[in-house]
């Protein structure tokens, strides 16, 4: 059990120190930060930018890759979220149209049963008046 004890405080230990952040040294280290920053505290479009920033006045550091990686991830995210919006005000759309067409369709439904009950009235009318015209015709 104390083995155990022991073990755990020593992975809890070391693990904790490969936890922790080690400050940047070197020419823009201050603005890379301040773009992680931003980016962890949610302000990606500016993250993007200050990346961007970072990146076209140390484009040899030795950061650089992973803040041109960092940036184009936002980036992509940016965009995804704006592809997402634009499909959700879309399929609103399509759903007030879907509603207008249901309601035109229900509404020539109605149109189309009202036409057939006057075109067997009709029918019904003209078999009436044939069956007149047949007696007068009779009489004759």
């Amino acid at each position: 059990m104390r083995r155990a004890l022991a073990v755990v405080g020593l992975v809890v230990a070391v693990g904790g120190c490969g936890w922790m952040p080690l400050k940047r040294m070197g020419s823009g280290a201050a603005a890379l930060e301040r773009a992680d920053d931003l980016a962890r505290g949610g302000a990606w479009e500016d993250a993007v930018e200050a990346y961007g920033q970072y990146l076209a006045h140390h484009p040899t550091a030795e950061d650089a890759p992973r803040a041109a990686a960092s940036r184009d991830t936002l980036q992509a995210l940016l965009d995804a979220r704006a592809e997402a919006m634009r499909l959700r005000e879309e399929a609103a759309r399509m759903r007030e149209e879907m509603t207008r067409l249901r309601d035109e369709l229900l509404k020539r439904d109605t149109d189309l049963v009202r036409v057939r009950q006057e075109a067997e009235r009709l029918k019904t009318d003209l078999e009436k008046l044939k069956q007149i015209d047949l007696k007068l015709e009779r009489r004759r």
